[in-house]
């Protein structure tokens, strides 16, 4: 017994080290085994297998995309593995960069895209970059006077240098990081042509197909919106990127038209039917009636103009009608009306064809209370007009006498010159958009007019801009003194814009802007006959809306009464008015 005990004791006694021994580094193994399966793998091939998806790498398709890299390039990755489904070919992206070189790849997070096995191919933009003190300034793009009928040379803009090379001819994407300067920065226009046109060139395969290209503006400065549309915005990070997918055509029509204002743009109406011509053909618009969702559809164009804060302009905008009537377009007619126009006034209105929509009026932000520009900025309400492709805006003093549909082949925004680098808004081609009239109200109280009023604001925000012919929106201004010879409006002219005192605000005998002084330079006989002439070929009814009031009569009077004190050489205040609206006040 005593034996037999001994002999167990002595082998527990010497299998106790080993049992412990075999625990210890089982339980190592274990840990170690553990951290092993903890870790992520770490490898750079773009087409890894299973197991390498697993932990921070996500596989789209033919690109896979990783946490480290941008987060515009994930959304390109997808959208294109997407369309490519049916297709098993490994393809890379193809980057166009512009302004991007050196130490901006890595702040702009493209240097995860490069490497041994690179998920992106890229491609440094070269260009002669307009910078350095002898570029050309904003001015020079946009002088005051040019030569219009080219009696003398024809007007030509500076050059504007752009990528060339067929290495830029098949890109999928083009990245840009846009200069943060002023609204007027000559290289900021360079880099949003270049993108631009770097798009257009690699999306324009064929005559009538185009391929998707996307564009994206890193950093902290966006593009140009005059160029690149808002309602194109793919996805947005505040101070990070822009990402756009381009309306090719619209885009197309852009990189067309000439780089400044130096320049008039061309007559889009003469060049025959060019595929790339927003007017061939739309994208189809789906009927709320309707499910068809290959219902083709033409542009809808639309002339517009803009009545508010009172009734004094509703018979320049019922003239207006019947000038664009007498021209034999047949567009549609929309006026935008707030609460202080009435219904008779309405009724009025519509009776010379406009389509009346009501709105509440926006007030001018910077515009002294009161002031004649206080509710101006209510213009903005036509980009809500988003059921129509374009408007040709036009001030209800104005009077059209060519027909002007010519207009809608311009792209937004097209303007005749004013001052400078200024447009005059009384006559503007737009595109409507709702995402725009947010910014652009957004912007109203950022952004200040330099006169208060919308046409200042207009152009703080639309710099860049397409020259229209001053016959388009013939400013009735001169700076010629004497009686009035030499103010002989042509049978050139197609728009007249009345400024100073408006016709029907007067006798129909003359101008009365001659009976003030300091509104001689708005005074013109022959202006004022044709203003006569169309409300001569109104209706009887629609004439009754532009009658004389009290009011109106009593300041005929007075200012008639101070030109004859004055003894003023023009001699107007000499005619014996035979208005027949005298003592007949209006409506």
């Amino acid at each position: 017994m005593g034996s037999k005990c001994s002999s167990n004791s002595y082998f527990a006694n010497q299998s106790r080290p080993f049992i412990l021994s075999l625990i210890f580094f089982l339980s190592l193994a274990l840990i170690l085994l553990a951290l092993l399966s903890s870790r992520k793998p770490t490898t750079s091939n773009i087409f890894p297998t299973t197991r390498m998806l697993e932990g921070n790498h996500h596989h789209e398709g033919n690109i896979v995309t990783s946490d480290k890299q941008p987060e515009w390039f994930k959304i390109i990755a997808k959208e294109l593995n997407a369309s490519n489904s049916h297709s098993h070919r490994r393809k890379k992206i193809k980057l166009g960069l512009v302004n991007l070189e050196g130490d901006a790849l890595r702040l702009r997070g493209l240097h995860g895209l490069v490497g041994d096995h690179d998920q992106a191919e890229m491609v440094t933009v070269q260009f002669d970059r307009l910078v350095g003190p002898n570029r050309p300034k904003w001015e020079d793009f946009y002088p005051e006077w040019i030569d219009e009928n080219h009696r003398w040379r024809p007007p030509k803009c500076p050059r504007i240098p752009l990528p060339s090379g067929s290495a830029y001819d098949d890109l999928d994407v083009v990245v840009a990081e846009v200069p943060c300067g002023t609204r007027r920065d000559v290289f900021a226009l360079q880099v949003n042509l270049v993108v631009a046109n770097l798009a257009v060139r690699s999306g324009w395969v064929v005559p009538d197909v185009h391929r998707t290209v996307y564009v994206v503006f890193v950093g902290s400065c966006g593009p140009m919106l005059e160029i690149f549309r808002c309602d194109d915005l793919v996805r947005k990070r505040k101070g990070s990127f822009w990402l756009y997918k381009p309306h090719m055509r619209r885009l197309k029509q852009k990189v067309v038209m000439p780089f400044g204002s130096c320049q008039i743009a061309p007559p889009y109406a003469q060049e025959g039917k060019e595929p790339w011509r927003e007017s061939v053909t739309l994208p189809p618009r789906v009927n709320k009636t309707t499910t068809d969702q290959n219902q083709h559809r033409g542009p809808r164009y639309a002339y517009a103009t803009v009545l508010h804060s009172s009734e004094s302009y509703v018979c320049g905008a019922i003239a207006l009608a019947q000038s664009i009537r007498r021209t034999r377009s047949t567009k549609d007619l929309i006026l935008l009306a707030d609460r202080s126009i009435g219904p008779v006034a309405r009724q009025g209105l519509r009776s010379a064809g406009w389509r009346v929509l009501t709105i509440d009026r926006i007030r001018s932000p910077f515009a002294k209370k009161g002031s004649y520009n206080e509710w101006n900025y209510s213009k903005l309400r036509l980009w809500q007009l988003a059921e129509y492709d374009k408007l040709v805006f036009i001030d209800a003093d104005l009077l059209v006498l060519n027909n002007l549909d010519s207009l809608f082949f311009y792209p937004q925004l097209s303007a005749a010159g004013n001052d400078k680098v200024l447009f005059n808004s009384g006559v503007m081609v737009i595109e409507p958009s709702n995402c725009l009239f947010e910014v652009l109200t957004r912007e109203s109280f950022r952004i200040e007019s330099y006169n208060g009023g919308d046409q200042g604001f207009l152009n703080e925000v639309f710099t860049w801009w397409h020259r229209l012919p001053k016959r388009i929106n013939y400013l009735k201004i001169f700076r010629s003194k004497g009686d009035g010879s030499g103010r002989e409006v042509g049978e050139d002219i197609d728009a007249i814009h009345y400024l100073g005192l408006k016709p029907w605000m007067c006798y129909r005998d003359y101008d009365c802007n001659w009976d003030m002084e300091d509104h001689h330079i708005f005074a013109s006989d022959s202006a004022h006959r044709r203003w006569w002439e169309v409300y001569d070929a109104m209706p009887e009814n629609l004439q009754a809306y532009c009658g004389l009031t009290k009011k109106m009569e009593q300041r005929i009077e007075k200012w008639r009464g101070i030109a004859m004190k004055a003894d003023l050489p023009d001699g107007h205040w000499k005619i014996q008015a035979m208005d027949p609206r005298r003592q007949r006040f209006a409506l």
